[in-house]
């Protein structure tokens, strides 16, 4: 009797590790995505403060079994592991496509503006790794419907849309290319959406003081600079509060959003705090931008290497007074020593915008 019953009880325990076990797991799973072009750090738990366990390199890729505070978990070594969701690039989507809709050339590309972003993967939905200036040069490697592969300077690979170079897609033979501006917005998911996208501080409100006596509205305004373009590539109708190094009432930014008839109000902000480990990104919401600040939040969070700091209520009158759906974004804290040295990068503020522009899509869809 008393064999029988541990055989079962040994029975049932084997087949809940088959039921459960990883592989399964793995077979279920559609998510797979590949390392960028950068030694990752794979972690026991989804936070930069856990231990390493391993690391992954260019090319390789995973399989993710879900998504936690922009951490997705996947396995290594057999074992359970974490890595940071914003470094890869994801292969359900047109990374995917066959090999045979892609070209490759032996050609060069200059870039034809300035602030041009290149980017991991052939699209707008892919991480931005480097920032083109007009006149820069770069050989082409291939393409991919409207976006061309190029050699970045230390030998890696990127992508640029060709719309921004000398060289269209379909060689310089091609018809006449659309501009940045009406390629993007003809398909854009905001068009017919007014945003107002509000700088907070300037002028004689400085706002917060980080470290190296930063100033909150300096990097307010470069940042702003970046999100209405992303906005207005996307189709939205983009107003901005100020458009400058000035003072905006509180008020008048309030009145301007309510006499456009907004349908979101966005201000920007950037944190301080006197204890140096305050860290991470917030996003604050008043009566009526709770769910706006949800999707903002989970973007932010996916897409951008700080901590996540999640959604607070607050009760701002910059919020308060707005009849818009209105969200605070706090960006980082300019207190803290590793978030101040990635809210100065153009890539930070650049990947921010794109990821403010994604979650008022995700919102508005």
């Amino acid at each position: 009797m008393y064999w029988r019953k541990y055989w079962m009880f040994g029975a049932g325990l084997l087949l809940l590790f088959i039921l459960f076990s990883p592989a399964e797991s793995s077979a279920n799973s559609k998510e797979t995505y590949e390392v960028g072009n950068q030694v990752l750090n794979v972690r026991e738990a989804p936070s930069r403060n856990a231990n390493i366990i391993g690391t992954l390199s260019g090319s390789d890729t995973i399989t993710v079994f879900q998504e936690k505070h922009g951490w997705v978990q996947t396995y290594y070594g057999g074992k359970e592991a974490w890595v940071a969701k914003h470094y890869l690039i994801p292969l359900t989507h047109s990374s995917q496509k066959s090999q045979s809709t892609r070209q490759s050339y032996n050609e060069s590309a200059t870039i034809q503006a300035n602030g041009v972003r290149i980017r991991t993967g052939p699209g707008t939905d892919y991480r931005v790794i480097d920032i083109a200036a007009a006149g820069d040069t770069f050989q082409i490697s291939g393409t991919d419907g409207e976006w061309h592969k190029i050699v970045l300077g230390n030998g890696s690979a990127g992508w640029v849309a060709s719309w921004l170079t000398d060289f269209p897609a379909g060689g310089a033979n091609s018809q006449a290319v659309p501009s940045p501006a009406s390629a993007q917005t003809s398909n854009g998911s905001l068009s017919g959406l007014k945003i107002v996208v509000d700088p907070g501080h300037g002028g004689k409100d400085v706002g917060a003081i980080g470290l190296n006596g930063v100033h909150e509205k300096d990097l307010i305004t470069s940042t702003a600079e970046y999100v209405a373009e992303e906005l207005r590539r996307s189709g939205a109708d983009v107003t901005l509060t100020r458009n400058g190094d000035y003072f905006v009432s509180l008020g008048r930014r309030s009145s301007i959003s309510n006499t456009q008839a907004a349908d979101a109000f966005i201000s920007l902000h950037y944190n301080s705090f006197p204890i140096l480990a305050a860290n991470g990104i917030r996003t604050y919401y008043n009566s009526n931008g709770q769910t706006l600040a949800q999707q903002l939040q989970g973007s932010l969070a996916s897409n951008l290497p700080l901590d996540n700091g999640g959604t607070h209520y607050g009760d701002y009158r910059v919020l308060r007074n707005t009849a818009a759906p209105a969200v605070l974004l706090e960006l980082g804290f300019i207190s803290n020593p590793n978030d101040l040295q990635e809210v100065q990068t153009p890539y930070y503020q650049s990947n921010a915008a794109q990821a403010i522009t994604n979650g008022l899509k995700q919102y508005f869809n």
